[in-house]
């Protein structure tokens, strides 16, 4: 249950900060950078007196109706949270501030913030396992009917918004928002790897064994050793192998510096780590 409620209010948070990008950058820049979201503001620039947090709200639970039809059960609960909180929030603050304008005239400055703080608060809730929903429905339902990959599906999704951001706000905001969808792909990739990057270090060192204690006591690691030999000397060797954080391998480094300045060592960054220790499925 703890662990549960460390979710949902992990992706409450991240909703907050995906909704505050949204309404003070994006939304008042008119800058559909693709998603649900950025067709609800080419929607809003034809029906202005329909606020944009409704019509998030409306189209969500219209594609959640779809998807349950042409697709079923496939969505999580985390999931409807999410993109139902999501709109409750540009509700709340379409309620607290009318009439916002953009924070700052330089579109790009927009752009670039506003992809920033939505990002950070995406990849905090695809950290969680869960989506904003939108899109990711639209594109699942075009793999299913049309057997186009996932990644594509949404592609195509995210430039139909653009290629509507550009009728209803002109070719220049179009293509700000173009260059939004870019940035936003890679800046959440990495996020995310950011948040669970881990660091493998393989170790040759006479010392080995004083390392091996201070990785097992010390840092709380397990280790893995292998046999080898060494292609100069011929020499039998003992090659230790351990996954860890940043903040570990730190003092894995001083220790090593410490201890043994010729050992040799090479570190290489791991995306995803599972297993005892770390994460589970």
């Amino acid at each position: 249950m703890k662990k549960i409620i460390k979710e949902y209010l992990w992706i409450t948070f991240g909703v907050a900060i995906l909704a505050s990008g949204l309404f003070w950058f994006l939304f008042p820049s008119d800058l559909a950078v693709g998603g649900l979201s950025g067709f609800v503001m080419v929607v809003n620039r034809y029906f202005p007196m329909i606020p944009r947090g409704v019509m998030l709200l409306g189209f969500n639970v219209v594609l959640y109706i779809l998807g349950f039809i042409l697709i079923g059960k496939e969505f999580g609960g985390k999931t409807i949270y999410a993109s139902l909180t999501a709109s409750g929030m540009i509700i709340l603050l379409e309620s607290l501030f009318p009439v916002v304008e953009p924070l700052v005239e330089d579109i790009f400055l927009n752009v670039f913030f506003g992809v920033l703080v939505s990002g950070v608060g995406m990849a905090i809730v695809f950290y969680q396992n869960a989506s904003s929903g939108g899109t990711d429905i639209i594109a699942k339902i075009i793999n299913k009917f049309y057997n186009i990959d996932i990644g594509k599906s949404l592609l195509m999704a995210d430039f139909t918004v653009v290629v509507l951001a550009i009728f209803a706000f002109g070719m220049e905001k179009g293509l700000y928002a173009l260059l939004g969808i870019i940035m936003n792909s890679f800046f959440i990739d990495y996020m995310i790897e950011g948040f669970d990057q881990k660091y493998k270090i393989t170790l040759i060192s006479r010392k080995n064994e004083e390392f091996r204690e201070f990785i097992i006591r010390q840092i709380g690691r397990g280790v893995t050793i292998y046999p080898a030999v060494g292609g100069y000397t011929l020499e039998s060797v003992d090659v230790i192998r351990a996954v860890m954080s940043k903040r570990e391998f730190i003092k894995l480094k001083k220790k090593i510096s410490v201890t043994d300045p010729e050992a040799f060592f090479t570190v290489t960054h791991v995306r995803e780590v599972f297993g005892s220790g770390f994460k589970y499925f």
